[in-house]
């Protein structure tokens, strides 16, 4: 997995991980990768620094912030956009991939998805032309 720092034409500014640099380029090609506020498809990686972590010695302790306040607004455009989607979609969990298959094959009633799925089955339903993006949060997962 690997980190960049992207930017939109709009210049805003925002972090995704991704499988690969090649991973990246291909979800780029194929118009999956968007700006996490505007939605815009023109993305491009940003400059980025390193990340350099200090000494432990000197490392000072950081103040927490509560995680369930958002601190920026990408944060809370994230936790927005997690909402909108919990609210406007079905958590179909590991069973993703085999459902998004078969809504695109006609053999069940599409509808609104989410879920999880495994790098190699999503790589495998882009080359199949099925439509699928990455989420960039955690869905919340239903334990009953």
């Amino acid at each position: 997995m690997i980190q960049f720092s992207l930017r939109c034409d709009s210049d805003h500014r925002f972090d995704s991980w991704f499988q690969s640099g090649d991973a990246f380029d291909k979800l780029k090609a194929a118009g999956l990768v968007t700006c996490s506020v505007c939605g815009s498809a023109q993305v491009e990686k940003a400059i980025m620094a390193p990340r350099v972590r200090p000494a432990r010695s000197a490392a000072a302790p950081q103040p927490e912030k509560p995680l369930s306040a958002p601190a920026s607004d990408t944060e809370r455009a994230i936790a927005e956009l997690k909402r909108k989607v919990e609210e406007n979609s079905e958590y179909v969990g590991p069973d993703f991939a085999r459902q998004a298959r078969a809504m695109h094959d006609g053999d069940t009633p599409e509808r609104a998805i989410h879920g999880e799925a495994k790098p190699d089955e999503a790589r495998k339903l882009l080359e199949d032309g099925i439509p699928v993006l990455p989420l960039p949060f955690v869905t919340g997962r239903k334990t009953n």
